[in-house]
Parts: structure tokens; sequence; C-alpha cells
């Protein structure tokens, strides 16, 4: 009773897609998995080392596709031009570059893979739940009331066209001493339907107070 589990995973090969397109054999499956989490974890840091007090990358996905000889990495950003537009951003591309170059290196499969990255542009930013969270998290770090931001998130969403948003926000919201959560909810969120395309964002919040975990599922469609 009250398992829970993630909705993207629950819904693979239904509504939902791997964003990890690659085959390996049983003996280097692990060495491919932690490649995967390094340059997640890699292409993360460089968006929080150029964000700002005003200004934010939106890091949608990101997804990876490995073959013999090719290595693909598609960065989904819903305001790239605060990427591109930045002084001195092409140096930091290619030194993200090489990071990236240097962590296939170290794994001995991926050798003589040709390295490619491209940044995407999301459509439509505020439908993506990770965008979400992360402004929810750059209100709450500016001392903006966590309702008042979680109403403008959702207003946010409306606009951009979903059916339904469930925003969850956990930890010592408003600096109190016991932490709690708060959720809020605007139109249908069927996480039990296996044919609704729930989409589905986690974000940590580093504040003063503490770390604030903020969840959001949204309803796009049912097929």
């Amino acid at each position: 009773m009250g398992n829970k589990i993630n909705p993207l995973g629950f819904r693979l090969g239904f509504t939902q897609n791997h964003r990890s397109h690659w085959f390996a054999q049983q003996r280097d499956y692990s060495e491919d998995l932690r490649e995967d989490e390094k340059i997640h974890n890699c292409i993360e840091n460089y968006i929080q080392l150029i964000k700002s007090s005003s200004n934010y990358g939106g890091l949608a996905r990101i997804e990876i596709g490995k073959k013999i000889d090719l290595f693909n990495i598609k960065i989904y950003i819903g305001f790239p031009n605060l990427l591109t537009k930045r002084p001195g951003v092409r140096q930091e591309m290619k030194k993200l570059r090489n990071d990236i170059q240097y962590l296939v290196l170290q794994n001995r499969l991926s050798v003589h893979r040709e390295l490619f990255i491209f940044l995407e542009k999301v459509a439509k930013p505020y439908r993506e739940p990770n965008i979400l969270a992360e402004y929810i998290a750059l209100q709450i770090k500016n001392r903006v009331p966590f309702r008042k931001t979680m109403q403008k998130a959702m207003e946010l969403a409306k606009e951009a066209g979903v059916k339904g948003i469930r925003i969850q926000i956990a930890g010592r919201l408003d600096g109190k001493e016991r932490a709690r959560a708060e959720s809020t909810k605007q139109g249908r969120v069927p996480l039990q339907t296996i044919r609704a395309k729930i989409d589905y964002g986690y974000y940590a919040a580093q504040t003063i107070y503490g770390v604030l975990g903020i969840k959001i599922w949204i309803f796009e469609d049912e097929e």
C-alpha cells in the first residue's frame, strides 16, 4: 500500500519513449549507465554555472544516442538565446564539449566514437515540468512567497495549453522549523491511466533554510 512509481517509467512503451538510445552487453551495461549519468551531471553543472538571479537556461531534458562510431547528445532548452547570446559563449561551449569528450574517452567502449552536441529549442517551454520546476525554484530563492509562485506557474502552464497540472513543494517552507508539503492542482491529472500522457519533473532548490523538493506532474493529452 502507498507505493509510488515514477510516472515516466510507468508509461514507457505507451506514451513515453526512452531518453537514452543504445545497446550494451550485460558485462558493459553498468559502465554505459554510469557514463550517461556523468554526462547528465556535466551538462546540468554547466547550466548551473551560467545561471543568475534573473536568468535561467530552462533545461527541459537530455537525450543520448550511442552507436558503434557515433555519439549524439541532444540538449533541449526552453530559452536557447539565454545561452547562445552571452559573451564568451563559444569558449564555454568548447569547454563543455571537451569535458564531455573526456568523460566519453574514459569509457573503453567509446574511444573511437565521434561526438556531436546539438541544442534543440522547445516550442512551448512552460509545457515542460523541469522548466516550470526550475522557474519555481528561482522565484523561491528570490524570496517570492511559494503559494504565489505556484499560482503563477499554473497560469503559465495553462497558457501553454496543458490539460492539467499538479505541483508539490516539500521542505521548510517560509523558513518554518517543521518541514511540510504543500500541493495544488488545476485540471485533470489521471496518474493511474496509462494511456494518459503525463510528464513529470523534479527539482531540488537550495535555499538558506535547507533543500526544498519541487515535483510537477503535467497532463498533456490522452491517447
